[in-house]
């Protein structure tokens, strides 16, 4: 077994927090549909609950592990413990150096893992979390972090969070975190072999979001194309060889510079090959967090950082101990740099965590390949797959 980075905590528990809205996901679905973005969440919930539906208990002198994610629909949020700091452990995966937080800042789809240990005067404390980089109102709700053998409920108000526009913060907070070289890592002999900063990459991909009203109606876009679904799904076509349901390079590698050549419905596909190491640049030209996620891949984030990404840029990236995960931000006018070994076959989304804007066209496909078709490198189709649009019948 490969040890820990800390002992056994005396619990473990799960905190599943994030926007929520009244209104049903059909009609939400109607409202995107229409042309419109989502309207601004009616409240915040921890586990399915709202403010103070739930409560964790703890026996002072001890620690506890907190497993945290930011299961939201549209916006990222901070959370404090009264009157404790949280020590962060681990990140989507990765065991991180050990810094010690009064607040944290979680956006879209990522998860995290902190220590609390109980120091404080048996009370109950509140657990606050609020909506960050929103316009007013900020959301906020909270939870009871409940002392064994506490004398009453808390006395003062939930802790205040930072200013919801703090972008400086969340960026120098972002940057704090690093991966514990002496822990275990998302690959083995991690420092020896195999060392993310000593690696030449191939290739370079930039990624610019955006905004493009079409026709009257919302959509979001990836270097100006904005994603359709297609009838059959991608890698049933790509392993049947379905001609006309995608087409690789309907997405370019960069923006196009100059004059815009305006935004267009894809299906949006670009091709890979198997054991490339890339550098990806996510580049933020709105006044909004983007979140986003790369399945089936972790990913290095070397670099982040306010204005416009250049090749010089490259000379800030951390190529020592940076952390490895699958989900990022880019904060507003910012960039944000991830190296990836492009170390698994298949049909991968590269997505918007922000989900009105993922159903709007901000996502894309990247079709990693290999000659070999060796069961090595991929499983073959299962016998049992269910087979439709233009694959049925194959």
């Amino acid at each position: 077994m490969i040890p820990v980075p800390f002992p056994p905590p005396a619990d473990d528990y799960t905190l599943l927090a994030g926007d929520w809205f009244k209104t049903g996901h059909s009609d939400l679905q109607a409202v995107l549909d229409s042309g419109r973005d989502l309207p601004f969440p009616d409240g915040l919930l921890i586990n399915g609950h709202g403010s103070n539906g739930n409560t964790f208990t703890v026996e002072k002198g001890k620690t506890y592990r907190f497993r945290i994610s930011n299961v939201g629909l549209a916006t990222s949020i901070n959370i404090r413990f009264q009157g404790h700091l949280m020590t962060l452990v681990e990140v989507e995966g990765s065991h991180t150096i050990q810094n010690a937080y009064a607040s944290l800042d979680l956006h879209l789809g990522q998860s995290c893992s902190v220590l609390i240990t109980a120091d404080q005067p048996p009370l109950d404390y509140y657990i606050a979390i609020s909506t960050r980089f929103t316009a007013d109102p900020v959301l906020s709700t909270t939870a009871i972090l409940h002392y064994s053998n506490s004398a009453g409920s808390p006395v003062e108000p939930p802790p205040e969070g930072p200013v919801a526009t703090d972008i400086e913060w969340s960026l120098s907070q972002a940057r704090s975190f690093r991966w514990n070289l002496s822990a275990s890592g998302p690959r083995p002999n991690p420092q020896g072999s195999y060392h993310y900063g000593l690696i030449n990459t191939t290739r370079s991909i930039r990624l610019v979001n955006d905004a493009p009203v079409i026709d009257g109606k919302q959509r979001y876009a990836v270097n100006s194309a904005s994603f359709v679904p297609s009838d059959t799904p991608l890698k049933l076509a790509d392993y049947y060889n379905i001609t006309g349901v995608f087409s690789l390079g309907s997405i370019p590698d960069s923006p196009t510079s100059g004059v815009s050549p305006g935004v267009s419905l894809q299906t949006s596909v670009m091709a890979a090959n198997f054991r490339d190491y890339v550098e990806i640049v996510f580049e933020n030209d709105e006044d909004f967090v983007q979140s986003w996620h790369f399945d089936g891949h972790f990913f290095f984030v070397v670099g982040m950082d306010v204005g416009q990404w250049t090749p010089e840029s490259r000379e800030s990236y951390n190529l020592r101990d940076t952390i490895a995960r699958c989900t990022v931000q880019v904060y507003p006018k910012s960039w944000t740099s991830v190296y990836v070994a492009l170390d698994n076959v298949g049909m991968w989304n590269i997505r918007s965590e922000n989900w009105a804007r993922q159903y709007l066209g901000q996502q894309l496909y990247l079709r990693v390949y290999s000659p070999a078709n060796s069961w090595r490198d991929e499983y073959p189709i299962p016998s049992n797959v269910l087979l439709c649009g233009r694959a049925a019948g194959h």
